[in-house]
């Protein structure tokens, strides 16, 4: 709970934190929880603003003070008593304060019921959202992407009951089935990291050129040979031919870099699709979140593999922070307000 010299009226707004490894972005929202401003600092986890002076810092979290003060420092002046709630990287062991990790399947009110506190000596104290941890023969975890699905999910017009795919393509894509307020399963795929690898790391990038504009043909190109009469020789051996191609002349040095990404998110919907046949659980609804070229091409390579068209969403973090912040009662809705915040779902650009 926030103390009591803290206290807010029911119509004050929040300070919203989605706090990564490598960016902080903040939100400043309003009474019915519209985001009134945002902001985006470099100022991840890995990444923190030095201390103005040689003196080391003595003070436990002192740099993420700087950081918040940096970021949204002028938000907290004017509004001393707004409460802070933060999800994401900053829960982690590298992070602020270390926040559980609730097991898999969990809910909004579990959640909200589980915010780590970190006491602040000047304002009110942050309140850290927990990651989920999926047991199982192979674990499965996530810190912030819970709050972006229940940020898609609160802008959805779907039956309580209704299971929902949500797909949050990035560095370490999501794909989550969920209903309602609730999270029940998830898969990761390091599809971003291991592309950002091969281009950057390894012999495919000596002769891949940038391109002025996304080659859509040598994406989907890359797509059909990972769904291909020979998909059975597995990923590891189509990512060679994209120097075999690019070494006889069939594919162009600004073609590779998109012909790549299309074998690697093309392998892993191939795996999505797996995983959807043998899980009973069919979802009626297919939302992607993320940056939006990535979500294009995810969709993309979902229809190619026989999925619908999916709905795109966005402004899901901010959202789902309100959302949790309501179930906290760190804010109260006023009675003339629809308690949802201003998300956007609707179709993805061509």
């Amino acid at each position: 709970m926030v103390p009591a010299r803290f206290l807010v009226p029911a119509d004050a707004g929040l300070i919203a934190l989605d706090w990564g490894t490598s960016a902080l972005r903040a939100f400043r929202m309003g009474a019915h929880g519209e985001v009134l401003e945002t902001r985006h600092r470099p100022w991840g986890i890995m990444n923190l603003p030095p201390a103005a002076s040689e003196v080391a810092d003595t003070e436990p979290g002192a740099a993420f003070e700087r950081a918040l003060q940096d970021t949204c420092g002028d938000w907290l002046a004017a509004s001393p008593g707004l409460p802070l709630l933060a999800c994401g990287m900053v829960g982690s062991a590298q992070g602020w304060r270390e926040a559980n990790y609730l097991p898999a399947p969990t809910s909004l009110d579990a959640l909200a019921q589980g915010l780590t506190l970190v006491a602040r000596r000047d304002g009110p104290p942050l309140h850290i959202v927990p990651g989920l941890l999926q047991q199982g023969t192979l674990p499965n975890v996530m810190r912030g992407e819970e709050t972006q699905v229940l940020g898609v999910l609160a802008g959805l017009a779907l039956p309580a009951d209704a299971p929902v795919l949500i797909g949050l393509p990035g560095t370490h894509s999501k794909w989550v089935l969920a209903r309602r307020g609730r999270i029940e399963q998830f898969h990761t795929f390091m599809t971003g990291e291991v592309f950002a690898t091969l281009r950057g790391h390894t012999i495919l990038g000596k002769t891949m050129q940038a391109a002025a504009a996304p080659d859509n043909e040598a994406f989907a190109r890359g797509l059909e040979v990972a769904r291909g009469s020979d998909a059975a020789l597995g990923l590891l051996s189509h990512i060679f031919s994209t120097r075999t191609l690019g070494l006889t002349g069939a594919l162009a040095p600004t073609a590779q870099a998109d012909y790549l990404s299309g074998l690697l998110i093309g392998h892993e919907v191939a795996s999505l699709v797996r995983a959807q046949d043998q899980t009973p659980t069919k979802p009626q609804a297919l939302v992607l979140c993320g940056e939006p070229d990535l979500c294009r091409r995810y969709a993309i390579a979902l229809q190619t593999y026989g999925f619908a068209a999916p709905t795109i969403a966005t402004q899901a973090t901010a959202t789902g922070l309100w959302q949790i912040a309501l179930a906290a009662g760190l804010v109260v809705a006023p009675a003339s307000s629809s308690s949802l915040p201003p998300i956007t779902v609707g179709s993805l650009p061509a």
